[in-house]
């Protein structure tokens, strides 16, 4: 059986001897519109499409609105990193290129991390470091971890930490898997960090609290370290943070004060920073304070000295020196590659000053496992002086150290000689 299909022909309209076939040529224009609108549509996408611009750079260097308003606008003509950098194009120095991470602690950490959804500072801020640390024998293995999810509120110059106002909210359960991470790894020492999460009431002071007790809860002998944020200059919530079961209150400085303005976020002062740590060895005085300074930045000596000096006047007890390394092309430039010789001289310098310790090296950061060895050693020995007052425990620590430079100069010139008469 055939079927039928009903097929409507265009209305013809008689016009004079011409006829008008309106619905084929309707058709036909609403086609060709709609084939002109697309193509304008794709043209428009393409013009409309962003391209590099170098506008927030020339930004970058001019002054702030900070500086509009103090009135120091009109005597700034460049960026000071500008003003200070020689070498725009200066390749890596030879004692910064580090091995690529292996072997078995190494995935072994990573795994872990993976399963028990927890990041850390070693990935996300690219620590050239993360092969040494995670690398060797498991109980010797270091992990900075990062809580508050790996999202900050700020954005710093010198930093790879993605940044959005508002992050995810905490995980309620990674105080407990964070504590489960730290038991199976059997460490000694561990380090905690966080991301600033200024969108949270307390700064994530009580998540942070929290964390600390579950730890000592499952492994009591564990020593931890917090690098904390500023928590806006709200001192009640350094206060929290240093009144938990905590062993080493770190905040970190990151540069002298004349640079912080162009290296950290606005929200982030010098003052403000210097005031974190003086609260928390007021609130706690057997606590280890700790703060790092990075060098690279075109800091003076006389800003760097000056640094230091503020650091003792708040009885900070430890401070490391690292180079800054730029992590990618979006961020600020490195003005200068400080030698080894240089952040020896540091270290020097910060030891005569009276602090406890100094870890000082083009590769050193706040967290790096040389100086954890010693922080450790200096808190357990704390313990067992449990009559000495807190002041009668730093000078005995400080003659130790002094007592063991002055041996390892005298084995060193003895090695000299025992091989300048074995040449003879």
């Amino acid at each position: 059986m055939l079927s039928t299909r009903v097929v409507r022909l265009p209305k013809v309209i008689s016009g004079g001897n011409k006829p008008l076939t309106r619905g084929l040529a309707s058709l036909s224009d609403e086609n060709s519109l709609n084939e002109a609108n697309s193509t304008d549509l794709a043209g428009l996408k393409r013009k409309t499409k962003r391209r590099p611009t170098k506008l927030a750079d020339e930004l970058k260097t001019g002054p702030s609105f900070a500086d509009f308003v103090n009135g120091k606008a009109k005597d700034m003509l460049v960026d000071p990193l500008e003003l200070a950098r020689n070498d725009p194009n200066a390749r890596l120095p030879s004692w910064l290129k580090t091995q690529i991470p292996k072997g078995k602690s190494f995935h072994h950490l990573k795994s872990d991390l993976k399963e028990l959804k927890l990041s850390t500072v070693c990935e996300e801020a690219k620590c050239p470091n993360i092969g040494e640390c995670w690398g060797g024998k498991k109980s010797e293995a270091t992990a900075t971890i990062m809580l508050m999810g790996d999202t900050c509120t700020r954005g710093c110059r010198f930093c790879s930490v993605k940044t959005n106002r508002n992050p995810a909210p905490p995980d309620p359960n990674e105080p407990e898997n964070t504590a489960e991470a730290i038991s199976r790894w059997g460490l000694g020492y561990v380090v905690l960090t966080t991301v600033d999460r200024d969108d949270l009431p307390d700064g994530g002071a009580h998540h942070l609290a929290s964390t600390i007790t579950k730890i000592k809860e499952k492994a009591p002998q564990i020593l931890v370290e917090c690098l904390s944020g500023d928590f806006r200059g709200n001192l009640e919530m350094a206060k929290v943070l240093a009144s938990s079961p905590l062993d080493v209150f770190a905040h970190n400085l990151e540069t002298v004060e004349d640079l912080t303005p162009h290296i950290r976020d606005r929200r982030a002062t010098y003052r403000q920073s210097l005031s974190v740590l003086r609260t928390a060895k007021e609130t706690n005085p057997r606590l280890v304070t700790k703060t790092s300074l990075m060098l690279g930045f075109g800091e003076t000596d006389d800003q760097i000295l000056q640094t230091l000096h503020d650091l003792r006047n708040i009885s900070c007890d430890v401070v490391t020196f690292g180079q800054y390394m730029r992590p990618t092309k979006r961020h600020m430039k490195v003005v200068e590659y400080v030698t080894p010789s240089k952040f020896d001289y540091w270290r020097d310098k910060a030891l005569e000053m009276g602090f406890l310790y100094c870890a000082s090296g083009p590769l050193v950061r706040s967290s790096y496992k040389a100086g954890e060895a010693f922080i450790e050693n200096v808190i357990k020995k704390r313990r067992t002086n449990v009559g000495a007052t807190v002041e009668q425990q730093h000078d005995k620590e400080n003659n130790n150290l002094l007592l063991s430079k002055e041996d390892e100069k005298t084995t060193r010139r003895r090695s000299i000689s025992n091989l300048s008469q074995h040449i003879d």
